[in-house]
């Protein structure tokens, strides 16, 4: 099928993921959000979330990952619980499951006014194996940072243990919720991108590529809406595919991803 818009580095196609994914080779990377029930309105997209699935599964490489991210609507002071049901079937398909949460600094919360307001997202991680590519970010600081850590021990060629001790590092692996910027989360010159209903955070989507591939991979969005993932994927070096069924929300991620490949031509960039 002829790509709606290309690149040196990826594609862009107009139509149902359902009808391109299976002409794809298997990927690195799924980076995608799926619509939330009816809390948005993506343009009467009929949303197949089991055939995606499968779709989804059959596409991503032993190494990689599917990051998923989802939240409930509230219908009737009920949560929807849908978000559950699409964890529970991915790993009755074969996937491996991690939860993490999406939380938001600034921004509207959600929900029902019987309960406290939502402010998370769930971001499912995917993988087939333990083998799957995982870069893991060191960004959280240590209370205790270079002080002396006296309470290790290693084993010695006897199967004794030997004490010893080491500097307590400044940083360690960030834990697993993470939390971003919404109102600012699109760069000033990057504004069109409202024309969607739901971003992504662009900090989101940059932490994911970075912690689940490395440069050079492919990274697919199959749900893209206005483009945060293939703009994010151009901007770090991996190759990218997006599938969108929408023509307004086409024109938006390539204009998006036009003027990341400008920026990158400026001076100092």
């Amino acid at each position: 099928m002829k790509p709606y818009y290309e690149t040196e580095n990826g594609r862009l196609f107009y139509g149902d993921c359902l009808d391109i994914l299976p002409e794809l080779e298997q990927v690195d990377l799924t980076i995608t959000s799926p619509p939330y029930g009816g809390i948005r309105d993506y343009h009467g997209y009929n949303f197949n979330f089991e055939t995606i699935a499968k779709e989804l599964f059959r596409t991503t490489k032993d190494t990689g990952a599917v990051v998923w991210v989802v939240k409930d609507e509230m219908i009737n002071g009920s949560e929807s619980g849908e978000s559950f049901r699409q964890a529970l079937y991915f790993k009755e398909i074969g996937f491996k499951l991690v939860t993490m949460l999406y939380t938001k600094n600034g921004g509207l919360r959600t929900g029902s006014t019987l309960f406290y307001q939502n402010n998370f997202e769930y971001v499912f991680i995917l993988t087939k194996t333990n083998q799957h590519t995982f870069n893991p970010i060191k960004d959280r600081i240590n209370i205790n940072a270079g002080q002396i850590d006296k309470s290790s021990t290693k084993r010695k060629k006897d199967g004794s243990l030997k004490p010893y001790s080491c500097v307590i590092k400044g940083k360690g692996y960030r834990d697993n919720v993470w939390k971003y910027n919404t109102g600012g989360s699109v760069s000033s010159t990057d504004k069109i991108a409202y024309n969607h209903p739901a971003i992504f955070p662009e900090a989101l989507v940059q932490d994911h590529i970075l912690s689940w591939s490395n440069e050079g991979d492919i990274v697919i969005d199959p749900m893209c809406g206005s483009g945060t993932t293939l703009k994010m994927a151009e901007r770090l070096g991996r190759k990218w595919i997006g599938i969108e069924t929408s023509l307004e929300y086409c024109a938006i991620a390539k204009q998006r991803i036009e003027r990341e490949l400008q920026q990158r031509k400026l001076p100092g960039f």
